[in-house]
């Protein structure tokens, strides 16, 4: 029964690290004081270490050689990175227009937060190739995305935070960007050559250890928002919204990102590429990148919301339409 009970989950995209992260939240609610900046565990300390070893290990699996050979599809990159970094914001920018007592909430500013974020790289690939598309083409975008949005990510949340925060600094958060993920980023790309055939060997333990990561940083962002009563103002009925408009909005950008490369003439391939990549955000960078970027960490775990809820649709429904798409042709 449980074994059918997990392949099921399986089937949908649902994995044990989702209902882990479901779990780091609900222990965050039940034992909040382990997670606080204040506890003896210094478990957040030990979680922003943790971000500088996660880009590390991630620019060392780059092949620069790689990146350079999948320049070739230009056209196609251009489309997915344009999606990701100008399409997703500018959506939430024109919702912001005729929502603004919404978009103005802390809620809204994870709304905004997701937007800008990179696409994620290991669903987009494995859904790419479940529809069988350009499995090259979407390793390129995901890999790249991720560079880019280390530099593009701050500038979008910047024109938010200058605006809401009195006490945000673009030069400082761009400092401390550079210490913790740029400089771990490139020198593990430069170390690439020497450390790939070690990286494939403990392949399984680097993504147990993102993994681990990502759940610290949860709860212990979590741990904050629940100490400081952050949750208190939203109801069972608000959140449920909020899951609703997470799933419009991905419909919405799939269906336009698929008509936009029809549009523009891309090969079945390509366009299975373009909806798949362009469509997704990283749950990953976005919870890495927020460390950084939210020094209040009470107000990261209310930022993170709308991402996680985000992140459980785009597998759930993603890999259900990718599942179609390879039936079919």
């Amino acid at each position: 029964m449980i074994k059918k009970l997990t392949e099921a989950f399986l089937k949908v995209g649902l994995n044990l690290f989702f209902f882990l992260m479901i779990g780091a939240i609900v222990l965050a609610r039940l034992v909040p004081s382990l997670g606080i900046s204040s506890s003896p565990l210094h478990l957040p300390l030990i979680a922003g270490f943790g971000v500088s070893v996660i880009f590390f290990f991630y620019g060392a699996k780059l092949s620069p050689q790689s990146l350079l050979h999948g320049l070739t599809k230009w056209r196609l990159h251009l489309v997915v990175q344009l999606s990701t970094f100008l399409l997703f914001p500018l959506t939430i920018i024109l919702a912001r227009t005729i929502f603004p007592d919404y978009f103005s909430s802390n809620l809204g500013l994870g709304i905004f937060y997701l937007a800008v974020l990179p696409s994620t790289v290991s669903s987009s690939v494995v859904m790419v190739s479940i529809a069988r598309g350009n499995i090259a083409a979407a390793i390129f975008n995901a890999s790249i995305s991720s560079i880019l949005g280390i530099f593009i990510t701050p500038l979008w949340m910047s024109t938010i935070l200058e605006k809401i925060e009195p006490n945000f600094d673009i030069s400082h958060t761009f400092f401390m960007l550079c210490i913790q993920i740029l400089l771990p980023f490139i020198l593990g790309l430069f170390l690439h050559k020497k450390l790939n055939n070690w990286i494939v060997e403990f392949k399984n333990t680097l993504r147990n250890f993102d993994q681990a990561i990502i759940l610290l940083i949860v709860y212990t962002s979590f741990c904050e928002s629940f100490a400081d009563n952050q949750f208190n103002s939203f109801s069972s009925i608000e959140l449920l919204k909020l899951g609703l408009l997470m799933l419009i909005f991905f419909l919405a950008v799939f269906a336009l990102m698929n008509q936009l490369s029809h549009w523009l003439g891309f090969t079945r391939e390509e366009r299975i590429t373009i909806i798949f990549c362009g469509s997704k955000k990283s749950l990953v960078q976005g919870a890495v990148m927020g460390k950084v970027l939210f020094p209040n960490q009470a107000l990261l775990g209310v930022v993170l919301l709308p991402l996680m809820l985000y992140h459980a649709l785009q597998l759930l429904v993603g890999s259900s339409i990718a599942k179609i798409m390879g039936k079919m042709n």
